[in-house]
């Protein structure tokens, strides 16, 4: 079984910075790509940020250049720091880890696990 555990969320106004934690614990072999998605009130959730197991990252175009993620491979943990908060960025934000298990009855396979979530709040 794997565990998702994030922390950081919380209130913060228009301009301010956050940095969301993400930490993996478990029986896994490894940890491939990290990510952050979030999902604002009725609407659907969506891809903020990954980085794979070798450092290369992807962000939405709307946190280009105001969000960074990162990762400590011997923590089996994911950052997000998130700075130039706009309003807009209000969301429940959410980790996810694709996960390398390894048993003698099916080998090596991915398998892909979420984080409960932590709010997010972005108002004056």
């Amino acid at each position: 079984q794997v565990q998702l555990v994030e922390s950081g969320g919380g209130l913060v106004q228009p301009g301010g910075s956050l940095r969301l934690s993400c930490a993996a614990s478990g029986s896994f072999s490894s940890i491939n790509t990290m990510a952050w998605y979030r999902q604002a009130p009725g609407k659907q959730r969506e891809l903020v940020a990954a980085i794979t197991s070798g450092g290369n990252t992807n962000y939405a175009d709307s946190v280009k250049g105001r969000f960074t993620i990162s990762r400590d491979n011997a923590k089996n943990t994911v950052y997000l720091q998130m700075s130039s908060l706009k309003l807009e960025d209000t969301a429940v934000y959410y980790c996810r880890c694709f996960v390398i298990i390894t048993t003698a009855a099916w080998g090596s396979k991915e398998y892909s696990y979420w984080g409960q979530g932590t709010q997010v709040t972005v108002s004056s």
